[in-house]
């Protein structure tokens, strides 16, 4: 019986015990009527599917979700993954001697100075409406902006994620803007991508931990980027900003995701917008990368990836 074993290194044929974060968690009931408990839990290094037989609770409610939980079982393959089959499950106690920086996963970079790269980009707008938008809404933003994962699962989901997102998002803005200035305002294009994500501070809800554990109401409703482009617009009102400009920052945070089937609300109308919605995917995309291949032995591929509709090769 391995104690607190990572995730990243469970293998088939393992006995495990310790505590972990409660990822999702659905009550079922098996082809045979018995009810059972098919959750995700997690720690910093990674996910692993958990099944609980004839069971029926407690642990499992909505209310669990992002919480720990202590857990007793036994590793097998399903599918060609890893699975946890639990003998024992139960909420995590006050009285429990648990190490929550083993199980909460934080984004690998200087907060402090990822943040004041940020405001020096801001400093640099030489268009005074944009770099006044763009600063007030960073005030305002700030401890969330700093603080809360980009995603509820698929990139960046760890604390920061939105800070590092952003971060490196905003470096690919500032010197593709330098590569294409003919067609590229780079005032605007660095505008629209620092506000591009901020309405996830809404969009999301968040446990003790920070972690992102559902969407909340608005989120399902209308989503970030309507959110944020009404945000935007209220805030270019009290600011004065001339309208145009207003309506095209509004855009870029509409269109960011590219096209209708990814989540766009618009299609990309000019160019700024489109090279934003190209930086987004560039960035995402690298971080499911840089996740999912440390579990990928060299040489091999990786099993089907969900947000990339594929399998990966991890070369030597």
């Amino acid at each position: 019986m391995e104690y607190n074993k990572s995730i990243r290194d469970m293998v088939p044929g393992d006995k495990v015990e310790g505590f972990y974060l409660l990822k999702e968690a659905y009550q079922k009931v098996s082809s045979n009527g018995k009810p059972f408990l098919s959750a995700v839990i997690a720690d910093k290094t990674g996910t692993i599917d958990v099944k609980v037989w004839d069971y029926s609770g407690p642990v499992g409610a909505p209310e669990d979700i992002g919480r720990i939980i202590k857990v007793r079982g036994d590793v097998s393959e399903f599918k060609g993954s890893p699975q946890l089959s639990l003998s024992n499950v139960r909420m995590a106690l006050p009285e429990d001697s648990c190490d929550t920086s083993r199980l909460v996963a934080v984004a690998p970079i200087d907060q402090d100075q990822t943040l004041a790269e940020v405001r020096g980009l801001i400093a640099s707008l030489e268009d005074p409406d944009y770099r006044l938008v763009a600063q007030t809404m960073l005030d305002r933003h700030l401890e969330a902006f700093r603080s809360i994962p980009a995603a509820k699962s698929v990139h960046h989901s760890f604390l920061s994620g939105l800070l590092m997102h952003t971060g490196n998002m905003l470096k690919l803005a500032d010197f593709l803007a330098g590569l294409y200035p003919q067609i590229i305002d780079r005032n605007l294009l660095v505008t629209g991508t620092l506000l591009h994500d901020f309405a996830k501070e809404t969009e999301f809800r968040f446990s003790d931990l920070g972690i992102v554990t559902d969407y909340s109401l608005k989120g399902q409703l209308l989503g970030h980027l309507v959110m944020g482009a009404q945000e935007v617009a209220a805030v270019c009102r009290e600011l004065g900003t001339p309208e145009e400009k207003s309506l095209l920052i509004q855009h870029m945070i509409l269109s960011h995701h590219g096209e209708p089937e990814f989540g766009a609300a618009v299609r990309p109308s000019f160019a700024e917008a489109e090279l934003l919605s190209y930086i987004d995917l560039v960035d995402s995309r690298m971080e499911i990368y840089a996740e999912a291949l440390p579990a990928v032995p060299e040489g091999t591929f990786s099993s089907r990836i969900f947000a990339l509709d594929k399998r990966i090769y991890r070369h030597k």
